[in-house]
């Protein structure tokens, strides 16, 4: 294993490694539906041919997680989002890849706002969002319905002219 991630587009090849990211943790299931190696196929071609810039997070070239914004091209903002294989949580992975990605969105992606949320009962979700440069706006009151209860869910934003980390985050391969 590496000390730090890298980051790169999708691949086909990928396909194994998402879905043992989906049999790795329950939590995943919020992700989507991938329980078999077709329908991890699936979830990347939905991932590439949608409005997304989507980066794997790699460990050793292998895919552990991914990092990724769902673009609004009207309004020039980004919905951020990403995810991590249970095995790479803990090791900071999440925010160096999430800074990369989002300094990027907000530079060479031609974005000029990102959006992201996470459940309220998930503060190392905000650990990400703050070390990214993503600032609180607020809470979205019982947002997430989970195990048939409502759970709210915390608001960030980040500008492209708002105060960049002071970390860059790790270096990307974006073609």
């Amino acid at each position: 294993m590496n000390d730090l991630p890298a980051l790169r587009p999708l691949r086909d090849s990928d396909a194994a490694d998402v879905l043992a990211a989906f049999r790795s943790a329950p939590d995943m299931a919020r992700q989507g539906a991938v329980t078999s190696e077709d329908e991890a196929r699936g979830y990347l071609h939905a991932l590439r041919d949608g409005p997304h810039h989507v980066f794997a997070v790699t460990d050793d070239d292998r895919l552990v997680g991914v990092v990724a914004v769902t673009v609004d091209d009207v309004n020039h903002n980004g919905t951020f989002w990403y995810w991590l294989n249970a095995s790479h949580r803990g090791r900071r992975w999440a925010s160096l890849s999430a800074t990369a990605v989002a300094n990027w969105a907000l530079s060479s992606g031609g974005l000029g706002r990102l959006e992201l949320a996470h459940r309220a009962d998930s503060p190392l979700s905000g650990n990400v969002a703050g070390a990214a440069g993503f600032v609180r706006e607020g809470r979205e009151r019982g947002k997430y319905l989970i195990d048939g209860q409502r759970i709210d869910a915390l608001t960030y934003g980040r500008l492209a002219t708002d105060p960049w980390p002071p970390s860059p985050g790790l270096e990307m391969v974006t073609a």
